[in-house]
């Protein structure tokens, strides 16, 4: 086995280079490109590797061995924290290797490990002496955890180098997808083969090796993934590293907030997992087959959700999708509990019995459904994360989010066991579930309002209008830039949201700040309120300074030039403040580029002016799903931005939109 990580690379090996954008037409075509399909069968491998391995085991224990140290209702609960402890201990390590050494040389390296720890394993499960068998295959467990410790960080953090960000929630979702497809053929092909009376440990031992084979050989083909910080010096001390990364995740709100986020998704879907045999059986009066059903749609269901993600958000970094995906999570625990709570008795059932009564297909559904909002809910997020994470530090900040994850599993399996201890039933878990996680999602959304800012313009772009956007490659993807637009309607800021996959703060008139509901959404949005000099001078400087912050920032700022929204449908004059705006950034030594957008179509709707005037009368004058559309502009340079040719620019994109 190798432990060069910092060794050259094999001559055959291809260099990762940066994607261009528009590539492919879908997720599934990552499938065929170099850059992504052997990195996502060799995590593929791995996954299925653990689940195959992890299941026989159990399997073997419960119904085929007779170990006094380890009774049958305890192996289950043992193995699962043998294989998560590492992740407590080793995460922190295993982030700082991850962006210290080429990426490519950690995977192998990760395979290597893989290879050596089944050919013990098969040692194990051949074994003829259960006094060695268990031992061993405990010490792989241990080992196997170990593994997937050292592959979480470089696996997150492999995917923003090798995709870019219109194809950076497509391939999260694919790889969610298949961690969950091979969590489940691992899971269902090592039960059924360690069953086969007499040989099925030799062949769960076989197919192990098999597996960790393949995966080593399909990740020789992953092209090189440069290190991000290759000068870091590693500390080995786990407690104080791990408290560094979270300091250091803690920095960017947003990013830990996430992470917290992911973690309680993880807490959510345990006490699910741990409980579908118990559930199967007590609640569902159904045997070890519908159980394994049961899994089956749970996980069918977080794979679609992992797919839907891309789609639903037109290839960009959706995180508007969270809050969708929360709602929907807690509307079919809940429901879960009001369709199990009261199953007739029945004696033992199969799973033909089992399907052909009608009440169980609406648990099913429940299940498919919930597990298919926690794919929209977590996928989004886990792109968020590494979209936004500092590159030199990424698989640090991932490693303290698989600490996270762990803590939280663990602390769902306690919670899990004290309601059943306080004679709760199993549907009365899923529903405190249910309402805790709609509780938590709450919590998360207002302390981080862009997740709730982005859902609304989700909600506004796709169901109250349809809305095409053209040009939106022209929104820089990093950096300060000035975004200038047409001003319509009270809902354009709403629009440009959903335009852009990156946060905007807008400078607004103070006096829509004053309105009901779109002053408190405004406000959310940390919206900078503007009004002219002569009506308040002190509230108009504080507003061009707070603008000036939002660049030094390195965050997008717009802005409507005319200065309020257009009475007539016309374009307005465009007013002085984007000088103003360019000549404090250049006092502080900055270049923006200034970005011209044009709302088409918008006008006569219900959120614009019209009817002497007035705005938001008559909901469906235009109809529902009205089309509208953004026409965006290629960047231009600050020095040759003035009220006049920007004017012009904007005038040309909102012809075109209206042509």
């Amino acid at each position: 086995m190798s432990v060069d990580l910092a060794s050259q690379d094999s001559p055959a090996s291809a260099s990762l280079s940066p994607p261009p954008l528009h590539e492919h037409p879908n997720q599934f075509a990552l499938l065929k490109q170099r850059r992504f399909a052997p990195f996502f069968w060799t995590q593929f491998s791995g996954a299925a590797n653990d689940n195959l391995f992890k299941f026989g085991f159990t399997v073997m224990v419960t119904y085929q061995l007779s170990v006094s140290w380890l009774p049958p209702a305890m192996a289950g609960l043992v193995i699962g924290a043998l294989f998560i402890l590492p992740f407590l201990l080793f995460s922190a390590t295993s982030g700082q290797l991850t962006d210290k050494f080429e990426k490519t040389r950690v995977i192998r390296f990760v395979k290597n490990l893989e290879v050596v720890i089944m050919l013990i394993a098969a040692f194990g499960f051949m074994s003829n002496n259960v006094n060695v068998q268990v031992p061993v295959l405990l010490g792989c467990t241990f080992l196997m955890g170990l593994h997937s410790t050292l592959f979480g960080p470089v696996k997150f953090a492999y995917l923003p180098q090798a995709l870019n960000e219109r194809e950076l929630t497509g391939g999260n979702g694919m790889v969610e997808m298949g961690t969950f497809v091979a969590i489940l053929l691992g899971n269902i092909v090592g039960g059924l083969i360690v069953a086969i009376p007499q040989v099925g440990p030799d062949y769960v031992a076989m197919g192990c090796v098999l597996l960790a084979l393949a995966g080593r050989a399909v990740s020789q083909f992953i092209p090189q993934a440069p290190a991000t910080d290759p000068d870091l010096k590693i500390n080995w001390n786990p407690i104080t590293e791990t408290w560094r990364n979270l300091k250091l995740a803690n920095s960017n709100v947003v990013v830990f907030r996430s992470m917290l986020g992911i973690s309680w998704m993880w807490f959510f879907g345990a006490v699910f997992l741990s409980q579908f045999p118990s559930f199967a059986k007590e609640v569902m009066h159904g045997n070890e087959q519908v159980a394994s059903l049961l899994l089956v749609v749970f996980s069918i269901g977080i794979a679609t959700g992992s797919l839907l993600c891309e789609v639903l958000s037109k290839r960009h970094v959706e995180i508007g999708l969270v809050p969708l995906g929360a709602i929907g999570m807690s509307v079919f625990a809940i429901d879960l509990y009001f369709a199990s709570r009261s199953m007739p008795p029945s004696g033992i059932m199969g799973v033909a019995s089992f399907m052909s009564q009608h009440y169980h297909w609406r648990v099913m559904i429940d299940l498919a459904l919930l597990s298919l909002f926690a794919g929209l809910y977590s996928v989004p997020m886990y792109a968020l994360i590494q979209l936004r994470s500092q590159p030199t530090h990424r698989a640090r900040i991932i490693a303290a989010n698989n600490i996270l994850n762990a803590l939280f599993m663990i602390v769902s399996s306690i919670l899990a066991g004290a309601l059943l201890k306080a004679e709760f039933s199993i549907p009365q878990i899923f529903l405190f579930v249910g309402l805790a996680n709609a509780v938590v999602a709450f919590y998360i959304f207002m302390l981080v309002p862009e997740y709730l800012l982005r859902f609304i313009a989700l909600i506004a772009s796709r169901l109250v209008y349809r809305f095409k956007i053209t040009g939106d490659d022209n929104i820089p993807a990093q950096g300060a830039a000035v975004l200038t637009c047409n001003h319509v309607s009270f809902v354009d800021p709403v629009l440009l949201m959903a335009a852009s996959p990156r946060p905007i703060y807008f400078v607004m008139d103070h006096r829509i700040f004053k309105m009901p509901v779109l002053g408190w959404l405004f406000r959310l949005a940390k919206a900078i309120p503007i009004a002219p000099r002569t009506e308040d001078p002190a509230l108009y400087e504080a507003a061009f300074e707070a603008a000036a912050k939002v660049l030094r920032d390195g965050d997008l700022l717009a802005i409507f030039p005319e200065g309020g929204i257009t009475k007539n449908g016309e374009l307005q004059t465009f007013k002085g403040g984007i000088m103003k705006i360019l000549e404090n950034a250049e006092r502080d030594g900055l270049q923006v580029p200034v970005v011209p957008m044009a709302l088409t179509n918008l006008w006569g709707s219900f959120f614009s002016r019209v009817e002497k005037g007035t705005a938001m009368v008559k909901p469906f004058r235009r109809g529902i799903f009205s089309r509208v559309g953004l026409n965006v502009g290629a960047p231009l340079a600050a020095e040759r931005v003035a009220p006049e040719s920007l004017h012009a620019e904007v005038a040309q994109l909102l012809q075109r939109g209206n042509a």
